[in-house]
């Protein structure tokens, strides 16, 4: 009782600062699981974690000459880590800092202006999908994409059904890279995206497929993928791939990503209303 009583004192004398602390430790504590998650790395932090282990058995048990030697290697493993992890830190620093200054000027696009810009995209799929045509389009949300820009054309085109056909078809010069959708427009084509190293993706996927994970991983953007060999229309969306879509479940997959419905506020208390009244309905039965 004293203990559950010590920590509610403990909490009534947290300060703003003190909640703010947790969470960007947690913030830290989350982020490096995603780190660990989407790469290779579940072994090395294993060994890291048995090390810490054994150097604080060694610390309890007074074996000085074991706890010495682990100490000094903790203190070189975490250069030797951030060595080892480079790429993957500085992924993961380029992502916190990957929200677009440019959106708080740029209006954002409601769903009236979205709706015909995924049909006209949904239609272009289709037509690629049953001609076995491949494509690759990203759809740039709050992530910076200046840097995958720069590696392709740009266009700043408006998107139709015409354009991302011709952009993929197989005979022109930007068709085996990737077209970037910002802000409602095609602002580049035959763009190079990071390449996904995630073991858990099928050995028969190819390198677009590969590459459209890895641009989810690396930004919060939706990428729509069409297979080249079989048709298939696929969606990338935070690491994960959605395989084998028909285009009416890939439309319905787009609005719900890129212009989700606002709750409606109005309609809430009066739904709680209904619920409660049909719930008394079904006591008083």
């Amino acid at each position: 009782m004293e203990n559950i009583l010590s920590f509610f004192q403990l909490i009534a004398g947290m300060k703003l600062t003190d909640y703010l602390d947790i969470a960007v430790v947690t913030f830290i504590i989350y982020q490096a699981l995603r780190l660990v998650r989407a790469t290779n790395s579940s072994r090395v932090v294993g060994a890291v974690v048995a090390i810490i282990v054994a150097s604080w058995l060694s610390g309890i048990f007074k074996m000085y000459s074991v706890n010495f030697i682990l100490s000094s290697l903790l203190q070189i493993g975490i250069i030797a880590l951030v060595i080892l992890f480079q790429p993957e830190l500085r992924r993961m620093l380029d992502h916190l800092g990957s929200v677009r200054l440019n959106k708080l000027l740029t209006p954002e696009k409601t769903r009236e202006d979205m709706e015909p810009i995924i049909k006209q995209t949904v239609q272009a799929c289709e037509v690629m999908s049953r001609e076995k045509i491949g494509a690759l389009i990203v759809f740039a949300r709050e992530s910076r994409m200046d840097e995958y820009f720069k590696t392709g054309t740009m266009i700043n085109g408006e998107v139709s059904e015409q354009l991302l056909r011709n952009i993929f078809f197989p005979k022109a010069a930007l068709h085996d890279g990737a077209t970037i959708v910002c802000d409602g427009r095609v602002a580049a084509a035959g763009c190079v995206l990071p390449l996904s190293e995630s073991k858990r993706l099928s050995a028969d996927m190819g390198t677009r497929h590969r590459a459209g994970v890895g641009m989810s991983e690396v930004s919060d953007a939706v990428v729509v993928i069409v297979s080249e060999e079989t048709g298939t229309i696929s969606v990338a969306v935070g690491g994960m791939l959605k395989r084998h879509l028909a285009p009416q479940t890939l439309e319905r997959l787009l609005m719900h990503e890129l212009c989700p419905e606002p709750q409606n506020v109005e309609n809430l208390p009066l739904r709680l209303k209904q619920k409660l009244l049909k719930k008394d309905k079904e006591e008083q039965k």
